[in-house]
């Protein structure tokens, strides 16, 4: 593990930018897919299916593989404890987690604060946090059943601002979000990791705000999420080079 408590920067291969969901029941299918597909992607996501079945425990196993975690819990509590939960994370060894932007500044600013100071006590390196902005599943319709005004890309635009100034990372927003995330925050460093990514050769499923791979990466994405296109494809490898080639 790196000696460092800095945030590794993003990176440009587009290799490295896949981030595979490991949306899965077990550890054994999380094992058997992130062992197949090492080397042939950039990281791996651990999100609530996985951790509610097999705990920290497969995220340990990850890291200490030597295998890049992205973190998917979507912490959003009172400050006290999402910065605690934060720090727990970063004790981990993951390379990424992600925290609710709606929770706001204070949640946020203490999540970083705390995640740094913990890195920095255990000489690891800080993990990577990201705000969540508009979950791809939801669209303005969405929004206002909940009673957020507005349309979904003013919300994004306005939550990652909200991370800027609160000392994240990055933000996770969908492909139709990304330039104007782009525009608004002034930052170079600023990562953009994008879900909701399909194939030319698979459907959106339930997520509503998609898109492929290359447009992705074209918008100025850092990072793509990819679960099922992926993992649901009866060779693993081959969708995984097939997305490369047709980026």
């Amino acid at each position: 593990m790196t000696k460092t408590s800095e945030a590794v920067s993003p990176v440009p291969n587009i290799r490295d930018r896949i981030i595979v969901a490991l949306d899965v029941d077990s550890a054994a299918d999380a094992r058997s897919i992130s062992t197949e597909l090492a080397g042939r992607v950039g990281a791996f996501k651990v999100g609530l299916q996985l951790f509610t079945s097999a705990g920290p425990s497969i995220v340990r196993e990850l890291t200490e593989a030597g295998k890049k975690v992205f973190l998917d819990l979507k912490f959003y509590d009172i400050p006290n404890t999402v910065a605690k939960a934060s720090v727990e994370a970063a004790k981990l060894g993951v390379w990424m987690f992600n925290i609710h932007a709606a929770g706001g500044s204070e949640m946020m600013r203490r999540a970083a604060s705390e995640a740094a100071e913990a890195s920095a006590a255990a000489g690891i390196a800080r993990p990577l946090i990201i705000g969540v902005t508009v979950l791809t599943s939801s669209n303005d319709e969405t929004m206002a059943e909940t009673g957020v005004g507005g349309d979904v890309a003013s919300q994004v635009v306005r939550l990652a601002m909200l991370a800027v100034e609160s000392g994240l990372d990055g933000v996770v927003a969908s492909p139709l979000e990304v330039t104007a995330v782009k525009n608004a925050v002034n930052r170079k460093d600023f990562i953009l990791v994008t879900p909701g990514i399909r194939t030319t050769f698979a459907t959106g499923d339930d997520q509503k705000r998609v898109t492929t791979l290359r447009d992705a990466c074209a918008l100025g994405s850092d990072y793509v999420v990819i679960g099922r296109p992926i993992t649901q494809a009866k060779d693993r490898l081959e969708a995984v080079e097939r997305l490369i080639r047709d980026n």
